[in-house]
C-alpha cells in the first residue's frame, strides 16, 4: 500500500473514526483503523462493535493494499503535522509497519494485519428512505439536548424515531425525554418511510452522525431494521456509511403530554426571553439550578437567588393580559435549552398553574413541541 493525500481530508475522517472507536478495550484491534486503498481512494474503518463507519477519501493511490493502526495515535501524529501539507503513506510489509511522511517529518507505526478486523455483518434493511440533510440535522439538533445521560434509564439514552398520521398527514417525528422534559419535531415523511419499525438511536450515534451531516451535500439515505439502523452519506470531497446498533426497549407514550387543558397563554419574544435567561441564570449555583418566572399584566418578572453569588432580577414585555398573578420555577438550564432551539421571532408558552408541566412552542410553527416540568423549591 502507497499513497499521497490531503492532510485537511485526512485529519477530518481520522477525527471522525477515532471518536467511533473505543480508547480503553481489552481488545487490541479495536483500538485500531482499518485502512483500505483502492482504486476508489482511501477508506477508513472504525468500529467498537455496536457502532461502524467507513469513509472514503480522495486520494492518489499508488499501490492498493490495507492494514490496520491505532486511530488515536495517528490522528495525533496528523493533527501536528504542518497545515496544507501533502502526508505520504506506504505500508512496510517486513517490518508491519506504516510509514507516514510529510515534509521533513517521518513516523513508522506498528501495524495490525488487515486480517485481525472484525468483519462487519450486517442484516437485512426492511425500509429505506432518503431526507434532505438540513431536514435530518434539524430533526435531531432540536431534540437531542432533551436525551436522558442516566446509564440506568438506557432506553431514554438515544432518541425515538417512529412515523405517525397527523391530521390526515403522514409525518416523521423524533422526540426525546429525560422524564423532566420532552422535545418533539417533526417533518413530512419521506417516500417509503411510513410504517418503518420504531427506533431509538443511540447518544453516541446522534453524536457521530451530527458531525458527519455537516459534510453532506447530496440527501442522506437511511436504512432502517428493528435492531440496526443505516446512514449513507455523500459529501463534496467524502463518502462515509454509518452503521449503529439500535437501543433495545421501548420509548415511554409521551403522546398524553402533548395535550395540556391549558387556562392561560403566555407569548414572548424568543430572542429577548432567551437572553435574560441567560443574564439572570448567571448568579444561579449548581446544587439549586432555579429560575423563577412571574407573569403578571404583560410583564414577565424573572428571579434568581443563590447564597454563593446573590440574587438577580430582569422584566420583560410580553403577551400576558392576565390579571391574577402566576409564579412558575424552572431548571434555569432546561429553559435555557429549549429557549435556544426556538428560532421564530416569538414563542408560545400553554400554562395550567404552578404545578403543572407547560407546553412551550415556537409561535406559527405546529412541527416542533417542547414539554417542560416546573421546579419545586
Amino acid at each position: 500500500m502507497k499513497l499521497s493525500l490531503e492532510k485537511s481530508l485526512f485529519l477530518k475522517a481520522l477525527s471522525h473514526g477515532q471518536s467511533v472507536v473505543e480508547r480503553k478495550t481489552t481488545i487490541p484491534v479495536l483500538s485500531h483503523i482499518l485502512l483500505s486503498a483502492s482504486n476508489h481512494g482511501l477508506a477508513i474503518t472504525s468500529t467498537d462493535m455496536d457502532m461502524a463507519l467507513i469513509e472514503t477519501i480522495p486520494a492518489h493511490i499508488i499501490t492498493t493494499g490495507a492494514t490496520c493502526v491505532s486511530a488515536h495515535l495517528t490522528y495525533e501524529i496528523v493533527k501536528k503535522l504542518k497545515d496544507q501539507t501533502l502526508i505520504d503513506l506506504e505500508l512496510n510489509m517486513e517490518k508491519g509497519q506504516l510509514i507516514i511522511t510529510s515534509g521533513r517529518s517521518r513516523f513508522e507505526l506498528p501495524c495490525l494485519p488487515e486480517g485481525d478486523f472484525p468483519q462487519l455483518t450486517h442484516g437485512e434493511l426492511s425500509h429505506r428512505f432518503s431526507l434532505p440533510a438540513p431536514v435530518l440535522k434539524h430533526l435531531i439538533e432540536t431534540t437531542r439536548f432533551a436525551m436522558s445521560t442516566e446509564e440506568t434509564r438506557y432506553h431514554l439514552n438515544g432518541i425515538y424515531f417512529h412515523t405517525l398520521e397527523k391530521e390526515g398527514i403522514k409525518v416523521l417525528r423524533t422526540a426525546a425525554t429525560d422524564m423532566h422534559r420532552l422535545a418533539c419535531a417533526e417533518a413530512a415523511c419521506p417516500e417509503g418511510a411510513f410504517g418503518m419499525p420504531e427506533i431509538i438511536v443511540s447518544r453516541k450515534t446522534i453524536q457521530e452522525i451530527i458531525k458527519l451531516l455537516d459534510e453532506a451535500d447530496q440527501p442522506v439515505h437511511l436504512g432502517i431494521s428493528p435492531n440496526r439502523i443505516e446512514f449513507s452519506i455523500d459529501g463534496s470531497k467524502m463518502q462515509a456509511v454509518l452503521s449503529a446498533r439500535l437501543i433495545e426497549g421501548g420509548f415511554p407514550d409521551y403522546m398524553p403530554a402533548l395535550v395540556i387543558n391549558h387556562e392561560k397563554t403566555l407569548i414572548v419574544p424568543s430572542e429577548s426571553f432567551a437572553d435574560a435567561v441567560d443574564r439572570v441564570g448567571t448568579v444561579v449555583n449548581d446544587k439549586v439550578r432555579a429560575i423563577k418566572v412571574r407573569l403578571l399584566e404583560n410583564i414577565a418578572s424573572l428571579f434568581a437567588v443563590s447564597n454563593d453569588f446573590g440574587s438577580a432580577k430582569e422584566e420583560l414585555d410580553v403577551d400576558y393580559p392576565y390579571p391574577e398573578p402566576l409564579e412558575i420555577c424552572f431548571n434555569v438550564r432546561y429553559l435555557m435549552d429549549i429557549a435556544q432551539q426556538i428560532h421564530t421571532e416569538e414563542m408560545e408558552v400553554l400554562l395550567v398553574n404552578e404545578e403543572s408541566s407547560v407546553l412551550i412552542r415556537p409561535l406559527g410553527d405546529p412541527h416542533v413541541t417542547f414539554i417542560l416540568m416546573p421546579m419545586r423549591v
